[in-house]
């Protein structure tokens, strides 16, 4: 496809803005990218994504494409070769996890937003639990095996958040998923992870969670303060 065919429209930190781009890097398509503030939506944006959210893929100039699995599974169709297993039980297990994947971003920002030491801990439980039922599922190196799949381009996002919680968390939830962790490290290698974010990405975050006003918040600035003592 050519590259003023396709428009992604984004944000810096949206972690379903990185599985697209994660996908249109794994898939090698040209593209253009506009970035919005998601706290100050804009009129044209609005107009073009029908649940004012990211990411949203213009075609042509006319026709939108919203919700990052949709977009993911757009883009791997429209190109050579694909993403995703061929018989149909497989791809139905494969957008199964990708959902389990969503609902786990969820987990992970109801943990961001915890007002209290208790429901943050618990927020803590909640990811374990999920971490170790995803477990017996990845078959390494890549969740399916010895090929890179959309699930892949689901969990670089996920795992990466991680990069920047583990300091501030009680306890490792990857604990006892030693295939995960492993499947983790790989993702944080994979130059298509890597290039979904900018370089400033780790302060972003940082100061985006520092900015919740949540228990999170209060333990990352107390680590700050001890640092500058």
């Amino acid at each position: 496809m050519h590259h003023d065919e396709l428009l992604l429209i984004s944000h810096h930190l949206c972690p379903y803005v990185q599985r697209s781009l994660i996908t249109l890097a794994e898939k090698n398509i040209a593209h253009q990218r506009r970035y919005v503030d998601l706290s100050n939506k804009p009129q044209w944006f609005l107009q073009l994504s029908p649940l004012g959210k990211v990411p949203v893929l213009q075609v042509d100039g006319k026709s939108t494409v919203f919700e990052s699995a949709v977009i993911c599974e757009f883009l791997d169709e429209v190109t050579p070769g694909s993403l995703h297993p061929s018989e149909p039980l497989g791809k139905a297990r494969h957008r199964a996890w990708i959902e389990f994947g969503s609902q786990l971003l969820g987990d992970i920002a109801r943990l961001y937003n915890a007002g209290t030491e208790a429901t943050f801990n618990d927020g803590v439980e909640v990811i374990h639990g999920k971490l170790k039922r995803l477990e017996p599922e990845v078959q390494g190196p890549w969740f399916n095996g010895e090929r890179f799949s959309l699930v892949d381009a689901a969990y670089g996002p996920i795992f990466r958040y991680f990069d920047t919680l583990d300091s501030y968390l009680p306890f490792n939830p990857f604990e006892g998923s030693p295939s995960v962790q492993a499947w983790r490290g790989e993702l944080a290698r994979r130059p298509s992870v890597q290039n979904a974010v900018a370089d400033d990405y780790p302060i972003q975050l940082k100061d985006f969670l520092l900015r919740r006003a949540s228990h999170l918040s209060t333990r990352i600035a107390g680590a700050e303060q001890v640092r500058a003592c």
